[in-house]
């Protein structure tokens, strides 16, 4: 797996300094910094401990089997701003090299927020997802039609397609059930990632397309 996070921290120094210091039990295989400067800080080959505890397509744990990839940007709670061009051309060449070199799917190409979506919002709804796809990484679905916000179902009949898709995907999500908070969580990770204009968490007309589209995409691949 490829994990991709933001530092969420003031600086770069700052998260470099944590992600050097043993004490914070924190680390990543590489930062890029937002002039394109890339960071190794971890061989590949290597355990770095980053994504937490976390769950993608069955699996836990997933330190000990994927590359993690930290871009420094202030995050959330400093002030979230857009990831600049150099920085994020540097985060695809280097993703398009760690893809060369380890045979990761593109499904396997996804946010900190994928897999741990009750504790992370990183990168975010600013990160270009659409612009790493169009280069070779990770997955991004054509535009659909029907992309407005209205409708939003919160049964659990209603919803049970929706749990079967974002399971399929790859996100951990309950069968059954009505709306609820941990459903709410996962389909704002899912929005963060492919539908960011709309980060609701609701089932909204534009994510149920979008879910669907995402959902063909995979089992074409």
């Amino acid at each position: 797996m490829l994990i991709l996070h933001y530092t969420g921290m003031k600086s770069a120094q700052d998260a470099l300094d944590r992600l050097r210091d043993p004490a914070a039990q924190v680390s990543s295989h590489y930062v890029v910094d937002e002039d394109g400067t890339v960071f190794r800080l971890v061989p590949e080959e290597r355990r770095a401990w980053h994504a937490g505890v976390s769950y993608w397509r069955g699996h836990t744990a997933l330190n000990g089997r994927s590359i993690g990839i930290e871009i420094v940007n202030p995050g959330h709670e400093w002030g979230y701003r857009d990831f600049p061009v150099l920085q994020m051309a540097a985060v695809c060449d280097l993703c398009l090299g760690v893809l060369a070199r380890h045979p990761i799917p593109a499904r396997n190409v996804v946010a900190h927020s994928d897999v741990a979506p009750d504790r992370k919002e990183d990168p975010g709804e600013l990160f270009d997802w659409q612009g790493l796809a169009e280069n070779g990484v990770g997955l991004w679905p054509e535009e659909s039609p029907a992309m407005g916000i209205r409708g939003a179902v919160r049964d659990a009949e209603s919803l049970r397609p929706v749990r079967a898709a974002l399971r399929e995907i790859g996100y951990q999500a309950a069968a059954e059930g009505a709306l609820d908070p941990a459903l709410s969580l996962v389909l704002r990770a899912f929005q963060r990632h492919w539908r960011p204009e709309a980060v609701t968490g609701q089932a909204d007309d534009g994510t149920l397309v979008r879910l669907l589209d995402v959902q063909k995409l995979i089992r074409s691949g």
